[in-house]
């Protein structure tokens, strides 16, 4: 009361105050709360869920190897005379590679024909010496000792004319030794010795590396898990492999398998496995690393939508789904293979229905959207 009293002697007027203040206070309490702005929709990209067949794949990384690969070694002694290809050649089955100096197997093989002839004549006049003598020994002439001596004697040079001709025969295969052929049609790889080195038989280094590739293998393994589905569809004719080269815009190149080990490594637990490619184009090459793609069957009349779509929650994988009134709902799935993008719906969306791709983290259910239909790969959007 003393300080009301004092600011009645200062001159203020408490009564305008007081009323301001009522006024106030009866506003407050009598006003309506307005209502929170609508949230406005959320832009969001769509896709259709579209039916259609999808190839069921393996995928693996495979190595590439040469269909076969030959390790030329020389089979005599000597002196290499001349080398026939440049290292990196392609060369054909039967095609000369190397020449070692045929001299000295030449004069054996001449030698060798010398005491063959040498021998013939012999062996020829035993035998006309054994008729005479037999003539002589039914008149009493000649003892039957003679005679006999002189059958052996011609039986024995019948007995070297054939241990001349073996030698004949080896001294030509010698001699053949020293061209040295291709076995097989292939591809020379690094060549260890030149013109003028002496080589001996079955020696390292290896005088050259051939490689066959074309056709040519690519190798990988799968898990054990899939070695029924293999079996099933392997069963049931050719299987097509596809080999996809890293940064080649060419795209895969197309072959079979043919190979299927005949067991399951224990420790890794795969299975190995073998697809041949024609590799007319040489794209593929010894050594090289591949993604493999081996396709067992087509799955007809499966619905997809893009891989983009599919959320993982606390509950498992599900998709926003754009319902009629522009608004969203979540939507459980069952997923299957994936492939180029896209992932097939065992469960849970039907063929036409508008699926989210992107924006689903700005998203509830029920939330208000504005669709965008998506651009097909490799579209530019429009300005």
């Amino acid at each position: 009361m003393d300080r009301m009293n004092r600011m009645k002697e200062l001159g203020f007027n408490l009564k305008p105050i007081l009323l301001l203040i009522l006024l106030l206070a009866f506003g407050a309490c009598s006003g309506k709360k307005e209502k929170p702005a609508a949230k406005p929709p959320v832009m969001v990209t769509v896709a259709d869920a579209v039916e259609k067949s999808i190839p069921v794949q393996i995928r693996a990384i495979g190595n590439v190897e040469a269909y076969n690969t030959v390790s030329v070694k020389a089979q005599i002694n000597g002196q290499v005379a001349r080398v026939h290809f440049a290292e990196g050649d392609d060369v054909a089955r039967g095609a000369l590679l190397f020449t070692i100096d045929p001299r000295p197997f030449e004069a054996s093989l001449r030698q060798a024909e010398a005491s063959l002839a040498r021998d013939r004549a012999q062996a020829r006049f035993a035998r006309e010496q054994t008729e005479r003598y037999g003539a002589l020994l039914k008149d009493g002439i000649v003892t039957q000792d003679q005679y006999d001596q002189l059958r052996a004697n011609a039986d024995a040079l019948d007995a070297a004319i054939a241990a001349d001709r073996a030698t004949v025969d080896n001294a030509r295969i010698l001699l053949g030794y020293c061209y040295i052929r291709s076995p097989i049609d292939g591809r020379t790889g690094n060549l260890a010795v030149k013109a003028g080195n002496l080589v001996k038989a079955n020696d390292l280094p290896v005088l050259v590396t051939i490689n066959q590739i074309a056709p040519i293998y690519a190798t990988f393994t799968i898990p054990e898990k899939d070695l029924v589905k293999i079996k099933k569809y392997l069963g049931a004719g050719k299987l097509k492999v596809d080999a996809v080269i890293p940064d080649d815009p060419k795209g895969p190149e197309s072959g079979t398998i043919t190979f299927l080990d005949n067991a399951v490594d224990t420790a890794t637990g795969t299975i190995r496995l073998k697809g041949t490619f024609a590799n007319t184009g040489r794209r593929l090459w010894p050594g090289q690393f591949v993604n493999v793609v081996l396709t067992l069957t087509t799955r007809p009349n499966a619905v997809v939508v893009p891989t983009r779509a599919i959320q993982t929650g606390q509950q498992g994988e599900f998709v926003f789904v754009v319902r009629s009134d522009l608004t969203v709902e979540s939507r459980a799935v069952a997923t299957g293979e994936m492939l180029n993008g896209e992932t097939v719906i065992a469960r849970g969306i039907a063929p036409g229905e508008k699926v989210v791709t992107d924006g689903q983290m700005q998203l509830v259910p029920g939330a208000r959207v504005t669709p965008k239909a998506e651009q097909p790969p490799g579209q530019v959007p429009r300005q």
